[in-house]
């Protein structure tokens, strides 16, 4: 049990990688001259780059938390509450996740209608629900 927690929190950490830094790009997305079409596109590969290696990332992360959850019975039980609370977090970072695919593709296609300020907010979501999944797993409130 053991390797299989550690490998899924290494995956957990590199899928949030991933999501820390792709709204950032999307910041100097937000950010570039229409005229500067050469820095469009080499973010807009970068961030599709990116984007699909975060979701090969968040595959292993979500089968080993399934694997923990289902196979050793982690969470399961009275006095349990915080995983119900744990995998609502996790449902909202597949739901973030999914959302920067579908800004990725507004980007692509000329469609973005938002500024660099959104951008830098919508960027600390994932900071705020991986600090909640933490302190929900290791202080267990409830």
């Amino acid at each position: 049990m053991l390797w299989v927690k550690s490998f899924h929190i290494v995956f957990v950490a590199s899928w949030f990688a991933g999501l820390f830094y792709l709204p950032r790009i999307f910041v100097n997305l937000a950010m570039v001259p229409a005229d500067s079409v050469a820095e469009r596109e080499r973010l807009l590969l970068m961030a599709h780059k990116l984007m699909r290696f975060t979701s090969l990332l968040a595959v292993p992360a979500l089968v080993l938390g399934l694997w923990l959850w289902m196979g050793y019975g982690i969470g399961w039980g009275p006095g349990n509450g915080w995983m119900h609370a744990k995998l609502l977090i996790v449902l909202l970072a597949l739901a973030y996740h999914h959302t920067c695919g579908v800004m990725l593709k507004g980007f692509a296609q000329g469609a973005n209608r938002r500024n660099h300020v959104w951008y830098r907010w919508f960027n600390e979501a994932p900071v705020i629900l991986l600090v909640i999944a933490v302190i929900l797993v290791v202080v267990k409130p409830f």
